[in-house]
C-alpha cells in the first residue's frame, strides 16, 4: 500500500542524492552561477555608467542652460558646427531676458601649452568673469580672470589642477609664465579639481580672458564678428529654467532672423541628463538581458543533466515505485533537486557577481553599484528557471513503468 512521503523525507532524499553525485551537481550549478554573475556584474556596470554620467552633469552647474551653435541636423551628422553664435547674442541675453541672473560666453580652442622643456596638449578656454559662478567653478589659489584683464586684454591664465601637477612639480605655478600658440602668459590662478565632463578632463584645462582669447589666438571672423563655442547661462532659480529656455530661443530667433529651422539649441541640465539616464537605461537593460540569456542557458544545462539523471537512476526510480512511492513522490524529489542546484547556483554566482561589481568600482572609475532589488530578483528567477526547467526531467521520471524499470535489475 503506498504510503505519502513527507516532505522532508523527500527533502533529505534529495540533498543526499546530490550530494553522492557531487561533480555532476558543481557542473549543472555553472550555468546558473555563470547566469546570475553577469546579471549582477553587468547591471552593476550598467549603474554605475549612469551614475558617473549623472556625477558629471551635476559639475556643470546648477540651473544651468547652455546655448550652442548647430541644429539637431548638424550635431547628428557631425558635421562642423557654424559659427553664427556670437558675443553679441551673449549680450543680449545678459540684457533682454528677465529669468535668467548670469551669461558666461565661452570661446575654446586646442593648444600646445610649454612651460621650459614641457609641452602639453590642452583645451585653451576664453571666458569672462562669470564663468565662475554660472559654472560653480571655484579658485584654489591666486585669482580668476578680472574686469581689467578683460578690458585691456592681459595676457594671463588660470589653468586646472592637474595641468598645474604636470607643468610645475616643483615650481610656484603663480606668477611663472606660459606659452601658449607663442604668446607668453603669466599664470595667476589656479583652479579646484572639477573633474571630467562627457571626456573632456576640465582639470586640464586652461582659462584665459575673452578678449585674449580672440586677439592672440582665435581671431573674429570677417562675417559673424566674434564667434563662441557656447554660452552658459544661470537662471534665476529652478522654477525659471523652463521660461528661460523659452524666452532664449525667441530671443535668438529674432537675431538671426529664423523663419524654419533654428540654426542653434538650447539646453538644460536636465535635458542633458534626460538623454543620458535613456541611454544608460537601455545600456543596462541590454546587458541584463544578455545576463538573462546566460540565465536560460544554465536552465537548460540543469534540464539535460536531469534527463540523464532520470535515464541512470532508472532502476532507483522502478524500486521506489515498487515499494509504494507514488507518481507526486518522484515528481516533488525531482522538482526539489533542480530547485535546490538552481537556488544554491544563484546564491554562488550572486556572491561571485558583487565581488565583480566591487572589483570594478575599485579598480576602474566607473561607480559600479548594483541595487538589492536585482538581487532579489535575480535569485527568484533563477528558482524559477530551476522549477520551469526541472518539470521535464521529473514528469519522465513520475511517470516511469516500475516494472520496465525494474527489468534492468
Amino acid at each position: 500500500m503506498s504510503r505519502k512521503v513527507s516532505l522532508k523525507e523527500t527533502l533529505l532524499m534529495s540533498i543526499n542524492t546530490l550530494k553522492a553525485n557531487k561533480l555532476r551537481s558543481s557542473l549543472t550549478m555553472l550555468g546558473i552561477i555563470i547566469g546570475n554573475a553577469s546579471v549582477i556584474t553587468l547591471v552593476g556596470i550598467g549603474k554605475g555608467a549612469q551614475n558617473l554620467a549623472s556625477a558629471q552633469l551635476s559639475n556643470l552647474g546648477a540651473n544651468v542652460l547652455f546655448v550652442v551653435p548647430g541644429n539637431n541636423d548638424t550635431r547628428r551628422r557631425g558635421v562642423a558646427f557654424p559659427k553664427n553664435l556670437v558675443l553679441d547674442d551673449a549680450i543680449a541675453i545678459k540684457e533682454q531676458v528677465p529669468s535668467i541672473k548670469r551669461v558666461a560666453p565661452q570661446i575654446s580652442s586646442n593648444e600646445v601649452i610649454q612651460y621650459k622643456s614641457k609641452s602639453f596638449s590642452s583645451s585653451i578656454l576664453g571666458v569672462t568673469t562669470e564663468f565662475l559662478p554660472v559654472r560653480s567653478f571655484e579658485i584654489a589659489s591666486g585669482r580668476f580672470i578680472t574686469k581689467q584683464d578683460i578690458k585691456s586684454a592681459r595676457n594671463v591664465a588660470i589653468i586646472g589642477s592637474e595641468l598645474n601637477n604636470e607643468l610645475f612639480k616643483i615650481d610656484n605655478a603663480i606668477g611663472n609664465k606660459i606659452r601658449i600658440k607663442d604668446q607668453s602668459f603669466e599664470v595667476v590662478g589656479i583652479m579646484e579639481p572639477k573633474g571630467a565632463v562627457f571626456g573632456n578632463n576640465q582639470d586640464k584645462n586652461v582659462y584665459i580672458p575673452i578678449t585674449t582669447m580672440v586677439n592672440r589666438i582665435t581671431g573674429k571672423d570677417p562675417n559673424f564678428g566674434v564667434s563662441l563655442s557656447f554660452i552658459s547661462i544661470e537662471a534665476n532659480d529652478e522654477k525659471s529654467i523652463s521660461a528661460a529656455k523659452f524666452q532664449i530661443t525667441n530671443l535668438i530667433r529674432q537675431r538671426h532672423k529664423i523663419i524654419k529651422d533654428d540654426d542653434f539649441a538650447v539646453r538644460s541640465q536636465k535635458d542633458a541628463l534626460n538623454i543620458v539616464s535613456t541611454i544608460t537605461g537601455g545600456l543596462t537593460l541590454m546587458l541584463a538581458a544578455i545576463g538573462g540569456i546566460s540565465l536560460i542557458v544554465g536552465g537548460i544545462g540543469i534540464m539535460n543533466i536531469m534527463l540523464v539523471a532520470v535515464s541512470e537512476r532508472t532502476e532507483e526510480i522502478g524500486l521506489r515505485k515498487a515499494l509504494g512511492a507514488r507518481k507526486s513522490d518522484i515528481l516533488i524529489q525531482f522538482l526539489i533537486e533542480s530547485l535546490i542546484l538552481s537556488i544554491l547556483g544563484g546564491f554562488i554566482g550572486i556572491i561571485i557577481g558583487l565581488g565583480s561589481v566591487k572589483s570594478v568600482s575599485i579598480v576602474t572609475p566607473l561607480p559600479a553599484e548594483i541595487e538589492y532589488k536585482v538581487v532579489i530578483l535575480t535569485v527568484s528567477l533563477s528558482g524559477s528557471i530551476g522549477l520551469v526547467f526541472g518539470v521535464l526531467p521529473a514528469r519522465r521520471a513520475a511517470r516511469l513503468d516500475p516494472i520496465v524499470a525494474l527489468r534492468s535489475l
